[in-house]
This record gives C-alpha cells, structure tokens and sequence, in this order.
C-alpha cells in the first residue's frame, strides 16, 4: 500500500494520499486548492491514477480542490449523504463502503462538528475528518454542529473502535501526526468526562474565534471549490 500524509501550513490541514499500488489507482482526502500541483506532481512521480476524491465535511477553514482535481484528473468526488454539496458526484451512506482496487474503506456518519462530518476507515486507519483530533475534538459552534451529536459520535462510535486504530485528522495545530484511539481515550482532555452534559459544557465555553474566510470558504466548498 501507498500511504502519504500532506500538511498545508496555512490552514494546518493533513490531506492524505491512499493506494493500493496494485492497480495503480489512487484517492485523496481533504485535498486543499492551493495544493492541487503539489498533489499532481506527487501522483506523476508516484505513477499513480487519481480516481476517487473524498471530502470529510464542507471546510470552513479552507477550500476543498476537488473540482479543480477533477477537472484535471476525471476523478470522482465523493462525500458522506448528509453533505448540501449538491455538486458532489457520488453520496456514501454509513457504514457504506468505497472500493479502491482491493482496499476497502468504510463511511462512518459521525456529526457534531458540523451536521454532514463524515469519518472513514480503512484498515486499522481512522481518517475523522474534525470529529475527533489528537489531544482534542472538533468545534461545535457553527454549521449547524452540535456537541451532542459530537459526544455520540465520538463515545459511541469512535472511541468503540479498536485501541490499536490509528487516528489520523483533518487537523493539527501542533505539529502532531498521528495517534491511536487507546491513547486518545487515556490523555485527550476533551474526552475525560463522565457524561454528554459535562461534554456539553465544555464545549460550550470554548470561546473560540470564528474562522476568518469562513462565509467565503463554505460557499466556495458547497459547490466543491467552483
């Protein structure tokens, strides 16, 4: 398998590179618009076709590159059933899965951070879009997001998950690349609680600034970057 973790530094964003290597086909997720040579040289050197695009949720934090890939490239783009993104191509349900030659890849609906965040996993690897991050978990306080489908989603559906999974986010803000779900359930502070209304709480009192760009970027992701 051909594996590679990409990080935008303006953003703080890990898009993430996934084949098989067998039938040379290939799959992005989160790609970002100002990355999209970058990704294209690299699927060149690595003679690799792109073929699938993922996108976890609709980015409020940066614009996704999908369309400009697929102009490019022919890929298809793809996002979980509950996205608005009426342009994306093909819709996955929970626990529906994407085939990549002979890696499977599995749909997990996991909202909160924002109402259409989807979750995938592959193997042992847990790609959770904003939904759960290293040593944290994804705001709550706009698009349409809700800690308590959060805490659902992660506490019953994430963290459910084998320890030995590995978690590899959307983001990261300190330099981390990846983690496990056993070592996310023994140190991430956000998860050291006892309830969904002390989860609740917590978030709630964040106190975070609203991301600039963010009316421009969810705009420009509706319609797949366009």
């Amino acid at each position: 398998m051909i594996f590679k973790q990409l990080f935008d530094t303006k953003s703080s964003t890990y898009t993430y590179l996934i084949s098989s290597g067998e039938g040379r086909e290939a799959l992005l997720i989160d790609p970002v618009i100002e990355n999209v040579s970058e990704y294209i040289n690299l699927l060149k050197k690595l003679d690799l076709k792109l073929v699938k695009v993922i996108d976890t949720h609709i980015h409020a934090d940066h614009v996704t590159g999908a369309s400009k890939l697929k102009d490019i490239t022919k890929c298809s783009t793809i996002m979980g059933a509950h996205t608005p993104a009426d342009a994306v191509e093909i819709k996955v349900k929970d626990d529906e899965y994407i085939n990549l030659d002979n890696l499977k890849i599995r749909a997990m609906y996991t909202p909160g951070h924002t109402s259409d965040s989807y979750s995938f996993l592959m193997d042992n690897y847990l790609f959770s879009g904003d939904t759960l991050l290293i040593n944290g978990t994804g705001r709550t306080d706009f698009q349409n997001g809700s800690s308590k489908d959060a805490y659902n989603s992660i506490f019953n559906k994430l963290l459910k998950l084998p320890e030995e999974t590995l978690l590899y986010p959307a983001h990261d803000y300190k330099g981390e690349k990846v983690s496990t779900i056993g070592k996310e359930k023994k140190q991430n502070p956000r998860l050291q609680v006892s309830s969904v209304d002390e989860y609740i709480e917590i978030m709630n009192n964040l106190d975070l600034k609203k991301p600039t760009q963010i009316d421009y970027n969810v705009s420009k992701n509706i319609n797949l970057g366009v």
